[in-house]
């Protein structure tokens, strides 16, 4: 009564008289506790029977072993002095690890399972894969002081490899948090995992690349990349293998893209092709990109393996030898041309020379031009038209150079005393058009050189 504990210090008895329970003088024999076990109300005792304790024998319960107090242990029969906590009944099966009050984690029902206990109170949370572990994954059963014994307290998670083997041996540190989840080891943390600590830091476009793109089975993270194409597949083809080693993408390409390549014009001009000219200005597809693919080894470096010979038969093989352009073009311009006219059978004299290549070599028919060179008649009909109409005509070929010069049109070179008619006193002085005059024929006018004879009265009436 005086520790406010048990039956007596409820309001049932508290503050009442003993002798209302407890009468005497009425014999040796006479129950002086008038208790009736079985109707009795365990509540007023201040321990409510729930659970296993409701079907539970009195005497399983109140018997001396479970009595600390030495003067009450050697009563026979007393339902005083025991304790409400679990352990003085109940063997502590935690070894005092985890204090005595057992009702934090257990209910009446049952020990196990540990129905009030609530991991999520617990040091370490319970997330991901971890809530469908079975609590012997992590907490396992021993042998302690010769007992069956499962640890709960003291048990090391400040590092995932106090469960789980650090199959990386240590080389991304102790923190595995960094790049896993509980969810799954397989489900890396992008967000928290720093690759840049890694032998190969993201740049560019790796950036935005999915993990599972690069770390595949069977290589998982332990993959090759000194090379490019360790990961990449070799797009040119081996057109960039040296002794059996291909070059490093690096060499053209970089993270931030394929496209446009980093190779330069300096490295261009160190191949076999240097590009000067025009060709400096040439996207590299015009001259790479083939029948839908990348060509770069074995193109040729010749004029004719990219342009078309536009002369074709026009132009005799000692004009244009190994389809070379470059003996009369540049490649600054293609209409800049540095051709020597002398090493043809018709050399460039007199206005011939300041005349512009296309007013003979141009060619237009049914509204399409073309440039034409063996094709071009050296006569000088193949050019020009006979104002003479065929009057100087030696077997069908007016050859005008016997009277002009390429100075100029002038007649400077006609002599007069090689004709059937030689000029001789008076006749020197005469003007030409007296003995050549201009006549009218199918609405053509022209001067007439060839006349019918020479005779005097042809000229002279008597």
């Amino acid at each position: 009564m005086s520790a406010g504990t048990g039956y007596h210090s409820s309001t049932e008895v508290k503050d009442k008289n003993c002798s209302i329970c407890h009468n005497e003088h009425h014999g040796r024999n006479f129950r002086i506790v008038n208790f009736n076990p079985e109707s009795f109300n365990h509540d007023k005792a201040g321990f409510s029977l729930t659970g296993k304790h409701k079907t539970a024998e009195c005497k399983e319960c109140h018997k001396s072993d479970f009595i600390s107090d030495a003067k009450l242990k050697k009563r026979k029969n007393t339902y005083l002095g025991l304790s409400s906590n679990c352990t003085p009944c109940h063997e502590d099966y935690h070894q005092k690890t985890l204090g005595d009050n057992c009702n934090n984690c257990h209910n009446n029902d049952a020990f196990i399972p540990a129905a009030k206990f609530d991991h999520s109170t617990a040091a370490f949370k319970l997330t991901g894969s971890h809530l469908k572990v079975e609590c012997l994954g992590c907490h396992k059963i021993e042998n302690k002081n010769g007992k069956k014994y499962q640890a709960f307290k003291n048990i090391p998670f400040q590092n995932c490899n106090s469960c789980h083997q650090d199959i990386h041996k240590g080389s991304f540190g102790q923190n595995c948090s960094s790049c896993h989840v509980t969810a799954s080891f397989k489900q890396i943390n992008s967000s928290a995992f720093d690759h840049n600590r890694t032998k190969f830091p993201l740049i560019g476009k790796h950036k935005s690349v999915g993990c599972n793109n690069c770390h595949k089975a069977p290589s998982g993270y332990k993959m090759k990349f000194a090379l490019c194409t360790d990961c990449h597949t070799d797009y040119h083809k081996a057109q960039f293998v040296v002794n059996n080693v291909t070059q490093n993408c690096s060499d053209c390409h970089s993270e931030n893209g394929f496209r446009p390549s980093s190779y330069t014009l300096d490295l261009h001009n160190k191949s076999q092709f240097q590009l000067t000219g025009a060709h400096l200005a040439t996207p590299c597809e015009s001259c790479h990109y083939q029948q839908n693919n990348w060509h770069f080894k074995g193109i040729g470096i010749e004029c004719i393996n990219c342009h078309k010979n536009i002369h074709e038969n026009e132009l005799k093989a000692e004009f244009l030898p190994n389809n070379d352009c470059k003996v009369c073009h540049q490649t600054d311009n293609w209409i800049t041309i540095s051709f020597d006219h002398k090493k043809t059978e018709f050399p460039l004299l007199g206005k011939h020379s300041s005349i512009n290549c296309g007013s003979c070599h141009r060619k237009v028919e049914n509204e399409t031009s073309s440039i034409i060179f063996s094709s071009v008649k050296k006569e000088c009909e193949g050019c020009h038209n006979d104002i003479h109409f065929g009057q100087f005509k030696v077997e069908g070929i007016s050859d005008c150079s016997r009277c002009h010069s390429f100075e100029n049109w002038k007649p400077e070179k006609f002599d007069h005393s090689k004709t059937e008619f030689n000029l001789d006193g008076a006749h020197k002085n005469i003007d030409c058009s007296k003995c050549h005059p201009k006549v009218e024929n199918n609405g053509t006018t022209f001067i007439k050189f060839k006349l019918e004879d020479s005779k005097c009265a042809t000229c002279h009436k008597k």
